[in-house]
């Protein structure tokens, strides 16, 4: 039987559209990491070429920056994450979005094995992606509260967790090594898997306020900000192929134009800043360091034995003594 329905009535109310998997503001702040990381890596590609005289992976500021890149990243992740599953876990592109990653993390892991191998990545951003995409999903249902609890446990850990079983190479990925690990890039379990943790809370308390707000529903309109959007979308795509675009770009240009002469104080410096992050200093203390030695041998008239390897026995003496005391204002009491 035909519903009659009376000409005068209000239409039916459509049902509200489901909200987006990807809101563009997310993906825009991936972009802008994006944006962050290749500056960091052009200027570590530029250190390791021996184009700018600043040791980029021991330079304090630059590491600092680096981590914040790194944390950023790790909280979209947790973002991410809650924005694909609220509602319900797509199996399947969850496992395919998985493979890609892993896929990505060990292509990463051979090719730097290959090209670097004393400072190879066996743990690196990717890595990290990945693990904390799989641990992540319980947290995804638990109470915010334990989520957050969860997570000053897991920042809080690295600093109260010390054994010399925990300082085995095989067990270095979790992060409680206290033994100097030589690699590109480094982000354990802990305490990195807090920040994805950060992200899951952030998501939960404000996700819904974020959809329904102006930047929520914020879509990307100039050309400039759709490409770092696309970027961010894509970003593992991005991850992979910079590194390879910076290098060739380099060493093309070095090719056409030679470096300059590079200064004889950069590869005692490095050695020296190398040398000493194997002990209980700062990297900022190491640099420090490695420069008031610089600057005694030179007032002491030698430099230039130490740097053409014709010091004897007793000049041995004194740069060790010149050393000592560049180093005593900076160890640990």
């Amino acid at each position: 039987m035909t519903e009659i329905t009376s000409p005068d009535a209000p239409p039916p109310i459509a049902p509200p559209p489901p909200p987006r998997s990807r809101l563009d503001v997310v993906d825009l702040a991936r972009g802008i990491a994006l944006l962050a990381m290749f500056v960091f890596h052009f200027a570590y590609d530029l250190s390791y070429f021996g184009l700018i005289e600043t040791h980029v992976p021991s330079e304090p500021g630059w590491r600092w920056f680096a981590r914040l890149i790194a944390g950023s990243f790790l909280t979209l992740v947790g973002i991410s994450l809650v924005l694909a599953t609220r509602h319900g876990l797509n199996h399947r592109a969850y496992l395919k979005r998985l493979a890609m990653v892993v896929a990505a993390a060990a292509l990463v892991t051979l090719g730097t094995f290959v090209f670097m191998r004393q400072s190879f990545i066996f743990f690196g951003i990717l890595h990290q992606v990945a693990l904390a995409s799989v641990l992540a999903l319980p947290f995804l249902r638990l109470p915010v509260m334990a989520v957050a609890g969860t997570a000053v446990i897991v920042f809080a850990l690295p600093f109260l967790v010390a054994h010399p079983v925990l300082d085995e190479p095989l067990l270095a990925w979790l992060g409680f090594s206290q033994v100097p690990i030589a690699t590109a890039d480094f982000v354990p379990v802990f305490p990195w898997f807090g920040c994805v943790l950060g992200g899951i809370i952030l998501a939960r308390l404000g996700l819904s306020a974020l959809e329904a707000s102006r930047l929520g529903r914020w879509r990307a309109g100039a050309l400039p900000t759709r490409i770092v959007v696309w970027g961010g979308r894509h970003s593992l795509l991005v991850y992979l192929v910079h590194q390879p675009v910076f290098i060739g770009a380099l060493m093309l240009a070095l090719q056409v134009v030679p470096p300059p002469p590079a200064s004889p104080e950069r590869p005692f410096m490095l050695a020296c800043q190398r040398n000493c992050a194997q002990g209980s200093l700062s990297a900022d203390a190491c640099e420090r360091l490695c420069a008031c030695t610089v600057d005694s041998l030179k007032r002491e008239n030698l430099w230039q034995k130490v740097i053409g390897n014709t010091t004897d026995t007793a000049d041995g003496e004194r740069v060790s003594a010149l050393a000592r005391a560049c180093l005593r204002p900076l160890a640990p009491r």
